[in-house]
This record gives structure tokens, C-alpha cells and sequence, in this order.
């Protein structure tokens, strides 16, 4: 009996550690409050759609921001504390295998370095766990809940199965974990991971978007395109990707791309096939 209550002492004891406070908890919070911070703005932005914006707009349809504004806070608000749950069952073995520390803070160079690595690694890592929720049994089963959205608005940049969202997050702690990235680099890495999610949603190819100072990146209407077509352009952020690995451009995406860079308004697109409700 005694053992045992040892035993439970010592397990309990892995949660009052502080790293576990920083990196589960904190970062949790933190990933909710940076998306919605990212999100909210420009999904009001796409309830007002001003006139003045309009000619920035990848789809010329209507956002439905009125059929998925509270399913998507639902989803984000369930999945988050689904991915929490997963993350305290895993912590006993994670606290080991995790370089992830509250040690003295690195060098600004090396956290952006740092960080540098994390957007290619995760951009290569969720391009290939893309792909593989297209095949057949696991979008039918997993990845078509976040395929609902044909038009997409920045809510709904984490509206997903709850399977999605957990391995979406692995992988978001897959370089921190790697290099041993001090706990201050791993909160910045999701603030960004988390505008990324909001930017590539949000429905507007403006070229004022701070994310087009990242080499490669091409806007919004990168992502955009895939919720249209449902096929192709499977990387998160970087488009060079779907180039590198067998020319998945998303139909249409590369006219848009050329078009767009000589000043054309987008124009609008037919309507996807109406998707089940959620």
C-alpha cells in the first residue's frame, strides 16, 4: 500500500513541475489566445467585406461567416482541450524525450535561426501528413470535416477533426523538441504557427501581409485554392513544396498566381459542391 501511494506521489509530482505548467499549459492558452487574436479581426473584416478590399478577395462569393462562426469557436475550443488531455497523458514520457527548457535565453539570432528551422521542418512534415489525409479512407473519415469549408474566413483556420488537430499540433512541437528550444522560442514559434493558420483563411490576397516578408511564401490564396479544388497544394505555408513533389499545384492556382502578380483581380469562381453540415 505504501508503495503504491509513493508510486502515485512521485507521478502526480511530474505535473507540478514547472516545465509542464510552461509548456502545456501556457503554450495551450497561448495557442487559443494568438489564433483568435490573428483570426477574429479578419473574420470581421469578412463580415463587413468593405468595397475597398474587394478587389483583394481570392473567391468572389459570399464568406458564410453566419453558418460557421460558432461551429468553428466550438471546434477550436473542443479540439484545443482535446489536444491539452493528449499532451498530459503523454508528458511522463515526453518530459524525457523533450529538449524543450527554462534555462538561460538564447541569443536573438539563434531563436530566430531556431525558428527559421521549425517553419521548414513543420511546412516538409505537415506537407507529407497532408497528402496522406487525402487518400481515400482517411479523408472520408478525418481530414473531409475540414474540407466542409469551400470558402474559407479566418475563424475556420482550425476547424477540424479532432484526430487532425492533435497530430497538426505533434508536429508543431516536433522542431522545438529536436533542437532543445528554450520555452520563450517555442511560445513565439506558435504565435506564428498560429498566423499562418489565421493568414492562409482568411480569404483576402493582400500585398501588405507581413507574411510575405518569409521567402517563398505566397499569400493567402495559396491555401485558399485547396479548400476550392480539394486537391493539391498541400503544404501549410510554402508553395514550392507542391513543386518539388510532383507538381500539385491546385487547378487554377498557378493562372491565379501569374495574373495576380500583373495586377489582375481575382474573379469569381464557381460554387464547390455543398459540403454535410457539422
Amino acid at each position: 500500500m505504501e508503495g503504491a501511494i509513493g508510486f502515485l506521489k512521485s507521478f502526480l509530482a511530474m505535473y507540478q513541475d514547472e516545465r509542464f505548467f510552461l509548456v502545456g499549459v501556457c503554450s495551450t492558452l497561448l495557442s487559443v489566445g494568438a489564433f483568435l487574436a490573428f483570426a477574429l479581426p479578419w473574420t470581421w473584416v469578412a463580415y463587413k467585406n468593405p468595397e475597398s478590399l474587394q478587389r483583394y478577395r481570392v473567391q468572389g462569393r459570399d464568406f458564410p461567416i453566419k453558418r460557421w462562426f460558432w461551429p468553428s469557436l466550438g471546434r477550436l475550443a473542443i479540439n484545443s482541450l482535446l489536444s491539452f488531455l493528449g499532451l498530459v497523458l503523454v508528458w511522463p514520457l515526453m518530459r524525457h524525450l523533450s529538449g524543450i527548457h527554462m534555462g538561460a535565453l538564447p541569443p536573438w539570432y539563434v531563436m530566430v535561426a531556431q525558428i527559421a528551422f521549425f517553419i521548414v521542418l513543420d511546412d516538409f512534415l505537415y506537407y507529407w501528413m497532408h497528402r496522406t489525409l487525402h487518400t481515400p479512407w482517411l479523408y472520408k473519415h478525418v481530414h473531409s470535416v475540414h474540407h466542409r469549408i469551400t470558402i474559407p474566413f479566418a475563424l475556420t483556420g482550425n476547424y477540424m477533426h479532432a484526430v487532425e488537430f492533435v497530430a497538426t499540433s505533434t508536429l508543431v512541437l516536433t522542431g522545438p523538441s529536436l533542437v532543445g528550444a528554450h520555452v520563450v522560442t517555442l511560445w513565439a514559434w506558435i504565435i506564428f504557427r498560429q498566423f499562418e493558420a489565421a493568414d492562409g483563411h482568411c480569404g483576402y490576397d493582400v500585398p501588405w501581409n507581413p507574411g510575405l516578408l518569409v521567402p517563398f511564401y505566397k499569400g493567402s490564396a495559396y491555401h485558399d485554392f485547396h479548400h476550392r479544388r480539394f486537391f493539391g497544394n498541400y503544404a501549410g505555408f510554402f508553395a514550392y513544396l507542391d513543386k518539388l513533389f510532383g507538381g500539385t499545384y491546385s487547378k487554377g492556382y498557378e493562372e491565379y498566381r501569374r495574373a495576380h502578380q500583373h495586377g489582375a483581380a481575382p474573379e469569381p469562381q464557381p460554387q464547390p459542391q455543398p459540403q454535410p453540415e457539422p
